[in-house]
């Protein structure tokens, strides 16, 4: 029976009794708030009167193992029940409040006592053991956790020019098992997670920053980790799965007309290569299969040959699933995750063997340096392989690849002046190599960093895509093939466009992103009326979808072959392979920096470097100048404080103040 001042719990909450009204009964928590409730949701533990004084010396729980005991060797103790009160005198010897309530937290806490306050069993020896050993197990990690954060807590500030290392963690004393409590500040770091509780009972952000901060200032991690590719959900591998060879097809023999493809010293994977036809050599090459057969007067015919893996890389195959899942080959500092497997390289990059399959893009190019007819043919081609100084020294000389590569340089140049003429907008900014070489068998790892030089080759070589890409396009719309096309509005150009860098840092900020889109349009940027990717089917998945359609094209009198996609499914495989290539992009930005900063990290010394001014913002009293600058040797645009008397174009110097590797920011000052 419940009575006022009676002890009861509320919600697995002690509380007393302080009225009765109708059908609720007035109760107060223990030290807390006032309810009123039905009777069915308390449950009464001792009648009272009971005042807040029974409550404020605890009886000890220790007895509570020796009831336990004692009833566990009674051969029915966990069959039978007993109620509360009973328990309470059998622990304590007398059923008081006190006891009453040290009683049900016993029950509560469920080690020794299982049931309800009107029926409490002994639990059986064996549980109580494992559950034993599981809370002296937790104990034990708790208190080595309060002492691994005590630790942690006595770390001194990481400093962005340093480079931390296990010598920090071994003077305060953390071992090898302590990483286990950093777990969580790994994923934080990593994005695989926004929570850190170890980041929280320090009292620090829940941000990857801060986190990676952290495990340097530990040297858990070193300055050789890159997290960006995992925040930005990037496998750590490349693709996995290996496309079939090329099968045996009809293809057209083109291994007599020379073909170069040109590319950095770096380069790996080169999925493209030209040619220029000779008129001597139509004859030799045609065979009846060009349409447009003789070229007129002043005509020139260009030949793009582009790696052919969709001869094997159906749409809907498991090596196409992968590809479109990773959108494009992530280029790293410290190594490229490939969209397609490694192994696909040796069958279908061009020049990795003495012949190699393509799809051939054959592009009349008009006096005027328009562009006519456009052809596409699978071949077999024989390429040779150059870098861009290769190519630049070549062209100079007098054999006669120097005047296929020369003929090549003259035809890029036609074609930069046409686009120049229908409003082309050329960005060509001081840009860097940054390249992590790590050595897992010495651990000596380093970075180098070499600026970019401006290879007349390399400006052929984008012109000869370009020309592709705007041939490509052309067909599609001939053919009524549906193609993923790559469209751009036109941007708000200065009033006043400065000269040198300053005006081409300009024109990069009037561009607008690009379109994607199943109907072609004007790209501004380009000059181009129509235009779309078909050079790196290796490299983008969106130029692989369109060597798909091309194929399905050229076989579609083949009942057996490849249908062409629709409207509609090309924009759904495009858009989803756009986003992944998004987020590589966005990676790769954010490794760069990463890298950098480790770079200059270690260049406190001699961080001494020339900038260019691109713009400046600011009054005199304001909060002062600042300006946007390049920094050529190392590619790098970056913000600092003026004087104000800056000039675009000007060059200043500039000092090295920090390098701030969780962020990836560098910050420089005027010397």
């Amino acid at each position: 029976m419940k009575t006022e001042k009676g002890l009861v719990i509320y919600k697995n909450r002690p509380a007393l009794i302080t009225g009765f009204e109708a059908d609720k009964i007035a109760i107060s928590i223990l030290g807390g708030d006032s309810f009123k409730v039905r009777e069915k949701d308390i449950g009464l533990i001792h009648p009272g009167p009971c005042t807040l004084r029974d409550f404020e010396n605890p009886l000890p729980k220790s007895g509570g193992r020796e009831a336990w005991e004692l009833l566990t060797d009674e051969s029915n103790a966990e069959e039978a029940g007993m109620p509360l009160k009973e328990l309470a005198e059998l622990v304590y010897g007398v059923y008081s409040p006190a006891a009453a309530l040290a009683v049900w937290e016993l029950l509560r806490d469920g080690l020794y006592f299982t049931g309800d306050i009107g029926s409490i069993k002994a639990r059986p020896r064996a549980a109580v053991a494992e559950d034993e050993k599981k809370r002296g197990e937790k104990q034990r990690e708790d208190g080595d956790r309060v002492a691994f954060l005590e630790k942690l807590k006595k770390l001194p500030p990481y400093r962005g020019l340093q480079s931390p290392g296990s010598a920090t963690s071994a003077e305060i004393g953390l071992s090898a098992t302590d990483r286990r409590f950093l777990q969580d500040v790994e994923a934080l770091a990593r994005g695989r997670s926004d929570k850190s509780r170890t980041m929280r009972e320090l009292g620090k952000s829940e941000t990857p920053e801060e986190a990676h901060r952290l495990l340097l200032a530990s040297g858990v991690w070193t300055v050789w980790e890159n997290p960006h590719p995992d925040r930005f959900g990037i496998s750590r591998d490349s693709a996995k799965i290996v496309a079939a060879p090329p099968p045996e097809e009809d293809r057209i023999d083109l291994t007599g007309l020379a073909a170069y493809a040109i590319d950095n010293s770096w380069s790996d994977d080169p999925d493209d290569a030209v040619s220029l036809e000779c008129p001597d050599a139509v004859g030799k090459l045609a065979n009846g299969k060009f349409a447009n057969g003789e070229l007129a007067d002043g005509c020139h015919c260009l030949w793009v040959h582009v790696a052919d893996p969709a001869v094997s890389v159906t749409p809907g195959s498991p090596a196409d699933l992968e590809a479109r899942d990773r959108g494009a080959t992530l280029y790293l500092p410290e190594g490229a995750l490939r969209m397609m497997a490694p192994e696909a390289l040796p069958l279908f990059a061009l020049g990795l063997s003495d012949v190699s399959p393509a799809l051939s893009f054959r592009i009349e190019i008009k006096p005027d340096a328009t562009i006519g007819n456009t052809e596409i043919f699978p071949s077999m081609v024989r390429v040779t392989r150059l870098t861009y100084k290769e190519a630049d020294d070549l062209a100079s000389g007098e054999t006669g690849k120097a005047a296929d590569i020369a003929a090549l340089f003259a035809l890029a140049e036609r074609n930069v002046e046409r686009r120049l003429n229908t409003g082309a907008v050329i960005i060509d900014l001081p840009d860097a190599h940054i390249h992590v070489n790590m050595d897992s068998q010495s651990g000596e790892n380093s970075i180098s960093v070499e600026p970019l030089p401006s290879y007349r080759s390399a400006e052929m070589v984008r012109e000869c895509m370009l020309l592709a890409g705007e041939g490509a396009a052309r067909w599609a719309i001939q053919n009524k093939v549906p193609f993923p096309f790559i469209s751009q509005e036109a941007g708000e150009l200065p009033e006043k466009r400065l000269p040198g860098l300053a005006g081409v840092w300009q024109l990069r900020r009037s561009m607008r992103p690009r379109n994607l889109s199943s109907k072609p349009g004007v790209h501004w940027g380009l000059g181009l009326d129509q235009y779309t990717q078909v050079t790196s089917p290796l490299r983008r998945y969106t130029d692989l979808l369109c060597h798909q359609q091309i194929r399905a094209w050229l076989n579609r009198n083949d009942s057996t072959a490849q249908k062409t996609l629709n409207d509609e499914e090309i924009l759904f495989r495009a858009a989803a392979a756009e986003a992944a290539a998004l987020a590589a992009s966005r990676a790769e930005r954010a490794s760069r920096a990463h890298w950098m900063a480790v770079y200059l990290s270690g260049r406190k010394d001699d961080g001494v470097w020339d900038a260019i001014v691109l713009d400046r913002k600011g009054s005199i009293g304001s909060r002062g100048f600042r300006g946007t600058v390049v920094i050529p040797a190392l590619g790098l645009e970056t913000q600092v404080s003026l004087r104000g008397t800056e000039e675009p174009n000007e060059i200043i110097r500039l000092k090295l103040i920090s390098a701030k590797i969780p962020e990836g920011e560098v910050n420089f000052s005027l010397i």
